[in-house]
């Protein structure tokens, strides 16, 4: 690392957890965020300031004045500009060090091989099921982290699915929790959120990424963290493996 990094670095190298060792394993990690959004925004943003050496960012849309108040990556200049874009450029304004690649268009089938092969850690924002589910499979498929966040109205929630289990001791995966497409799916164009929720829960997303990245703490592998921001309530439960899961189960 050059001595800029060291100082700019250095209140996470001095933390036992992390040190110098961690610090090298975030320049050197390579984490994929899946949707440029509420969430995805929050987590890139404190991502590049932790140090990751490669952030991907795969998203097809443009930025519009109604995500400004909970997708803080933007500024009211960037509407009407695409999103991979505009958060690259604030990514780079943060931290200059890092090498951020841009993915300007949707995930799919044809592609999500090949782009999620390449990282170590995928975060997954995405706002609709089919997305997440097609994450999720192939983060399976390749045994990649998967960080996995959403958010409606003043609630939030987040978990981590870890695919390469030692073999006896498979925990679950994104379809044990949510099998199938829920009947009545809400987004947050029809029923709101609460802009604020975003960075809580999109930065809690960063926050167990870097726990991966560095071995610091304890992950939530197997668990689930459910935020309740109008209460002020949270707790976290057990989200065990289904055997009966549509993506995993036997």
């Amino acid at each position: 690392m050059q001595r800029d990094e060291l100082e700019r670095y250095a209140r996470q190298i001095v933390l036992k957890e992390i040190g110098g060792a961690g610090q090298q394993a975030l320049n050197n990690a390579r984490v994929l965020i899946v949707g440029a959004g509420g969430l995805g925004g929050p987590a890139g943003l404190y991502l590049a300031a932790a140090g990751v050496g490669h952030i991907g960012i795969i998203d097809e849309d443009v930025v519009a004045l109604s995500n400004l108040h909970r997708q803080v990556q933007f500024r009211s200049d960037d509407v009407d500009t695409l999103k991979t874009k505009a958060m690259a450029s604030s990514l780079d304004a943060i931290n200059p060090h890092i090498n951020i690649h841009e993915y300007r268009h949707k995930i799919d089938a044809d592609n999500a091989l090949d782009i999620i092969e390449d990282y170590d850690v995928v975060l997954d924002g995405t706002d609709n099921f089919a997305a997440r589910f097609l994450v999720n499979k192939t983060c399976l498929a390749t045994q990649t982290p998967l960080v996995s966040g959403a958010l409606g109205r003043f609630e939030g929630q987040l978990s981590v699915f870890k695919m390469d289990w030692p073999k006896g001791k498979e925990g679950s995966c994104y379809r044990c929790f949510v099998p199938y497409k829920p009947p009545e799916a809400e987004t947050c164009a029809a029923v709101g959120v609460v802009g604020a929720l975003a960075g809580i829960i999109g930065s809690m997303m960063a926050m167990e990424a870097i726990k991966i990245i560095t071995s610091a703490g304890k992950p939530l592998y197997g668990r689930l963290f459910l935020y309740d921001g109008l209460n002020g309530d949270a707790r976290t439960i057990a989200l065990p493996r289904d055997p009966n899961c549509p993506e995993c189960g036997s």
